[in-house]
């Protein structure tokens, strides 16, 4: 499979633009265990437009990154043309638009799903950002509106004919938001009726090795996007890809395994944000992290409690899986705490 110059293998797996979550330390953690291309979180086109500090943060990426697209939206034309030549800048190998998101105080500017109303403007800003870009464009869209607009046939055509390179289809329409099941058969409509040529990325209720092979295999698109499937569970790339070679799920991560991935994503969130801020905005990851361990809250509320990088790993490496029903931390061994730290360095783009 192929997207402009980038070439994947055979039924590849990309993580999914998710606001707060896919940052630079989760995005490193999903390529470690195997997801074949990243997107950064969604950025306001007019937050770029005008300098705005948390928009242009969100243009981090490394090296080890790629290939990465960075994702834009906005319903201004002008502000879109203007946040193009900021991302080209920072040289990703995509730029994706997001023509999805549900969210009330996006769509009412016509940003994300909001362009499923105006689709001859959902055009315009395309072809704007193709004109502008240095790099491939591809576009992340819904199946429409509503049940009453769904034209996502016509609107991939177009979407070709305007030249981007690939299109991913999150398949549910806006209304669904993210509740029922997502749509599958409309996946393999636009494979197979709507007449484009252009890699098409399914979307929607890959949570699992066996849905995602499952969404290959009913659907025939050519690559799957994860999203809430990957959270606090960066696993599920390499163990899709194990499912598919041998047919078995592997073991579920040992707790040491988790801990040491969480310690390591940690790390990365405290290098990227710096130690205080990192700490705090790791907070959100632990439940995926831990789910479905009985009395795994009550490590979160002991690690919770500290503010610094070393207390956090002081507590977490030196809790066991035996702990949990206890709920002390025992001092079972003396942590190096260093030497459990990533040591590779990263330069930023």
């Amino acid at each position: 499979m192929q997207i402009g110059p980038l070439k994947f293998r055979d039924r590849p797996i990309f993580l999914a633009p998710m606001e707060d979550v896919s940052d630079p330390p989760f995005r490193l953690m999903c390529k470690r265990f195997g997801a074949d291309m990243l997107y950064t979180e969604f950025i306001s086109s007019g937050g770029l437009a005008y300098g705005a500090q948390g928009s242009e943060m969100k243009l981090d990426i490394y090296e080890e990154e790629r290939p990465v697209a960075i994702q834009i939206f906005g319903g201004d034309i002008e502000q879109v043309r203007q946040a193009t030549r900021v991302v080209n800048a920072v040289k990703p190998d995509l730029i994706d638009i997001n023509f999805g998101c549900p969210v009330k105080k996006v769509v009412s500017k016509d940003g994300g799903a909001g362009i499923l109303r105006n689709l001859p403007k959902m055009q315009e800003i395309t072809a704007a950002v193709i004109e502008e870009s240095d790099t491939p464009v591809t576009v992340k869209t819904r199946l429409g509106w509503n049940d009453q607009s769904i034209f996502i046939l016509d609107v991939a055509k177009m979407l070709e004919e305007t030249g981007v390179a690939a299109l991913a289809v999150h398949a549910r329409t806006r209304s669904q938001m993210y509740k029922g099941e997502a749509r599958w058969d409309w996946l393999k409509k636009i494979k197979n009726e709507s007449g484009i040529s252009i890699p098409l990325i399914g979307n929607g209720d890959a949570t699992s090795p066996e849905k995602i092979e499952a969404m290959f295999d009913e659907t025939g698109v050519d690559a799957v996007m994860v999203g809430r499937g990957a959270i606090g569970n960066p696993w599920i790339f390499r163990n899709a890809k194990i499912y598919r070679e041998t047919g078995e799920i592997p073991p579920a991560p040992t707790w040491e395994e988790r801990c040491e991935a969480v310690a390591e994503h940690l790390a990365l969130k405290c290098e990227w944000l710096g130690e205080k801020k990192g700490v705090l905005e790791m907070r959100r990851m632990y439940g995926g992290y831990f789910k479905g361990f009985r009395n795994a809250s009550a490590l979160r509320q002991l690690i919770m409690q500290e503010h610094t990088l070393d207390g956090v790993l002081e507590v977490l490496l030196n809790f066991s899986e035996a702990d949990l029903e206890t709920v002390k931390i025992p001092n079972l061994r003396a942590v190096a705490v260093k030497a459990k730290l990533p040591t590779a360095t990263r330069k930023k783009v």
